[in-house]
């Protein structure tokens, strides 16, 4: 429970900060003292338990819905076919190409990116599809659906608080849905319920923690501490991929 505690405060402090993007560091940590498939089902319950509070913190006045308008119909194509096609995928090789992509976007904003003033570019209504299904499919497939949401909407120069509010209410609809599915995944084993109960009442101190930082830090440092965030669980899953292929 030590561990369950920090995760899911670590996961609701991004939540609060980011209006998310910490999820994927939750599993890893549970999984060192649960089986991995206990861990996630786990996580299912607790990163929706946090999205009433994310949207406490970030309401829909401060959601970007022309973005929104076609990151989800996006994710919801993309929660489909990661639904439809996983028994077919090796989900080792999908969180391969996962990380690298997530590599790829961190090392390209570090290298080239972070120098250039972002202006703001419009939104792209094919951009928000592809990225909304990659994050849709990458997050049913791998946990890991914010690194695409990043890549669309860090370029779009929004305010850092319209940023974490629309991450907050994408990955809220996101949730939801996962959500049923877990339900229905662990209909079988209540306990795991149980277990994730007990470590929700840490997640209002997160959120409200994670908002504060979020107050006190301009634009670039957002932006900073999110790439860093995309290249961190990018490395956690590409170690973790490779480990699983060559076992």
């Amino acid at each position: 429970y030590l561990v369950g505690l920090s995760a899911v405060f670590l996961i609701a402090f991004g939540k609060g900060a980011f209006g998310g993007g910490l999820a994927i560091l939750g599993v890893p940590m549970l999984a060192l003292v649960e089986d991995p498939i206990t861990a996630t089902i786990m996580m299912a319950p607790i990163v929706s338990a946090g999205d009433p509070f994310g949207i406490w913190a970030y309401p829909p006045r401060t959601w970007s819905w022309r973005d929104l308008a076609w990151l989800v119909p996006g994710m919801l194509a993309g929660l489909g076919l990661g639904a439809l096609f996983f028994v077919y995928f090796d989900p080792r090789l999908v969180a391969l190409a996962i990380a690298v992509l997530s590599l790829w976007f961190a090392a390209r904003w570090f290298l080239l990116d972070r120098k250039v003033k972002v202006t703001g570019t419009p939104p792209s209504p094919a951009k928000g599809l592809a990225c909304g299904a990659l994050s849709g499919f990458s997050t049913f497939i791998a946990h890991a659906g914010n690194a695409p949401i990043g890549y669309y909407l860090l370029p779009r120069g929004l305010s850092k608080t319209t940023y974490a509010g629309t991450m907050t209410a994408f990955f809220t609809a996101s949730n939801s849905i996962k959500l049923l599915l877990y339900i229905w995944l662990s209909a079988h084993n209540p306990q795991v319920w149980l277990k994730a109960a007990i470590l929700l009442p840490v997640i209002p101190l997160g959120v409200w923690i994670g908002k504060r930082f979020h107050d006190l830090i301009d634009e670039y440092q957002l932006y900073l501490f999110c790439y860093s965030i995309i290249a961190v669980t990018g490395l956690k899953l590409f170690y973790d991929s490779v480990r699983a292929l060559l076992t």
